[in-house]
């Protein structure tokens, strides 16, 4: 695969991820009113309409600073930068890092899309066991968090140079 099909195919994955999570967003917030949640498997699993002025699970969210928002969209937006140009430079066809990093650059700009436009990201994904549960979240958070364990899945287990030469 040429280097410019891989990139393509990269920021197509990104792409649809935006379109993803951008569909699942609007339909929580068409039929879930605010703070209400759907059942989906009893004891671990439901939609439930929150939104977070914060960063991811909720950090910052009590913070009242009038440069929250600004700050982190700043940080989106230089991560994004990061990650594209780490995009670009891959020249592999798909690989594993290239996934990985077009799951983050999908998720970081579903995300970047709420908080630009309204200050706040729509999440509404809920796990949980009893009376433990997981920070509500979304597909865009989901697509960050596949992507970086995929790049430290890669790292740990990525073979070197070394590693391939036959023993003496």
């Amino acid at each position: 695969m040429s280097p410019n099909r891989a990139r393509s195919a990269h920021f197509l994955i990104a792409l649809f991820i935006v379109l993803l999570d951008r569909w699942t967003k609007r339909v929580v917030a068409a039929h879930i009113a605010m703070y209400q949640h759907i059942q989906i498997i009893p004891g671990f699993f439901r939609l439930t309409h929150t939104e977070n002025t914060g960063a991811a699970f909720s950090l910052f969210a009590d913070s009242h600073s009038h440069w929250k928002t600004a700050l982190l969209i700043g940080f989106s937006v230089i991560a994004m930068l990061i990650v594209t140009l780490l995009l670009w430079r891959q020249a592999r066809g798909l690989s594993i890092t290239g996934i990985a990093l077009s799951l983050i650059l999908g998720g970081a700009l579903g995300n970047l899309w709420d908080r630009v436009a309204s200050g706040r990201v729509v999440d509404f994904l809920l796990l949980y066991v009893k009376q433990y549960q997981w920070p509500v979240f979304n597909l865009a958070d989901s697509a960050i968090v596949v992507g970086a364990s995929l790049l430290v899945i890669e790292i740990l287990f990525q073979k070197t140079p070394a590693d391939e030469r036959p023993p003496i």
